[in-house]
């Protein structure tokens, strides 16, 4: 009797942890269906990060499944690092409920670290989406930090310096190589204020073995660039730019460029992460002196030139665009002029279906630095000197499909190619 009773009670222990166990998966299953569906559209993010991290909403492939659409902005910083923007738009039930959120890493900062920042900062964003499902039962927020306030004192008063150097060679039977670039930049940014300095040194030499005969070639490119801009308010700008230019490659010997312009924003810039469209006109002159005489059979001249270019950018859920048209000539003569054109489209077309065109074009009149003469075989097949040429195109288009689950949840690092 004792050993029936036994068993009975082990029957019904098993039934009791059997229901117990199927209403707790059964629980867990009802929240992770009713979490938040989420859309996240951002360059270079690691996603199987985001999803260890944030494993209590679903995340679907396409914006249009989705309950609420994230995206993620960034934008160059004056103190070398950058500021992260993220728009958080509802859509269905969450149509009303939209957010923004900034997160700004330091220039020092390692890669895991602006990682579990930017991770931290979509964390702190669906906070209020996840509170509104029952997956707010697996959510506990808790404060981890000083709530002192520290005064900051910036000892460099908003200057940043960075300098490198890359010394680099190739070789082979009949090609050698040796090229080496050193560049200083410092630049200062503020709210008022954009300072830039930039120098960059190229020197490369060319050992080239073609039919029996051996060819040795250098090419130098020394650059100075300096802007200084000024903010005029939420649209305007002014600015200047002064350059210095030595290159054998464009048979530049010293050339200087001073170009005061002005900017206008029809956007306000605190919108600039979202859209732009930028009008900056310049003129200036250039004084030129060359290493060789020229096709217009000068070996020095000075000349005035302005430029018109048009910019503009948007991003939004359903893709992004960026294009930028500039006109150039000199003023003496305005037949020697320059257009380009550039652009970079990207849009969804429907479900799972996204078309991206990028590339440029130029229409080229104003070489006017062009040495006299034929080039040698050797400045040819070497790219050592600047050629003629009316026109430059290049570009590309890709189409992608995909199709299958609308849901994403899982991480499986196994047999990766080993990038992340």
């Amino acid at each position: 009797m004792i050993k029936k009773n036994r068993i009975v009670f082990i029957l019904i222990s098993v039934l009791i942890f059997t229901l117990n166990n199927s209403i707790a998966q059964d629980t867990t299953q009802n929240i992770r269906e009713n979490a938040v569906q989420v859309f996240i559209d951002c360059e270079r993010c690691d996603m199987d990060h985001i999803r260890r991290e944030i494993p209590y909403v679903n995340y679907v492939r396409d914006v249009r499944d989705a309950q609420l659409y994230i995206r993620e902005t960034r934008q160059n910083t004056g103190s070398g690092g950058r500021e992260y923007s993220y728009f958080f738009n509802g859509q269905g039930k969450f149509e009303a409920m939209k957010d923004t959120l900034v997160y700004t890493s330091g220039p020092n900062d390692t890669d895991d670290e602006i990682r579990t920042g930017r991770t931290s900062m979509i964390k702190m964003g669906l906070m209020r989406y996840v509170a509104k499902t029952p997956s707010h039962k697996e959510i506990n927020i808790e404060y981890d930090g000083d709530a002192e306030i520290e005064t900051m004192v910036d000892k460099w008063n908003y200057w940043i310096f960075e300098i490198e150097t890359s010394p680099r060679f190739e070789s082979e039977e009949s090609y050698k190589e040796f090229s080496f670039r050193n560049s200083f930049n410092a630049n200062k940014i503020t709210e008022e204020w954009k300072i830039e300095v930039e120098f960059d040194h190229r020197l490369s030499k060319t050992k080239y073995t073609y039919d029996n005969e051996t060819f040795v070639k250098d090419k130098t490119e020394v650059e100075l660039e300096n802007l200084v801009a000024y903010s005029l308010g939420q649209h305007w700008s002014a600015g200047m730019r002064l350059d210095f230019l030595t290159s054998s490659f464009s048979n530049i010997k010293f050339r200087s460029d001073i170009f005061p312009s002005l900017e206008y924003n029809l956007f306000p810039y605190s919108e600039s992460t979202h859209r732009q469209l930028r009008f900056l006109y310049g003129i200036g002159a250039s004084l030129n002196q060359y290493n060789d005489t020229t096709i217009y059979a000068k070996m020095k001249e000075n000349l005035a030139q302005h430029q018109l270019q048009v910019a503009y950018r948007v991003q939004e859920k359903w893709g992004s665009i960026n294009i930028s048209l500039e006109g150039s000539n000199y003023l003496h003569d305005f037949s020697k002029n320059r257009l380009e054109l550039w652009g970079d489209i990207e849009v969804r077309l429907m479900k799972g279906l996204e078309l991206s065109v990028f590339g440029g074009i130029a229409r080229i009149h104003d070489q006017l630095s062009l040495v006299r003469g034929e080039l040698s075989e050797a400045d040819i097949l070497l790219q050592l000197q600047e050629m003629a040429t009316a026109y430059s195109v290049d570009g590309g288009i890709e189409l992608s499909y995909t199709f299958g689950s609308i849901y994403n949840n899982i991480v499986n690092p196994r047999f990766g190619n080993g990038r992340w």
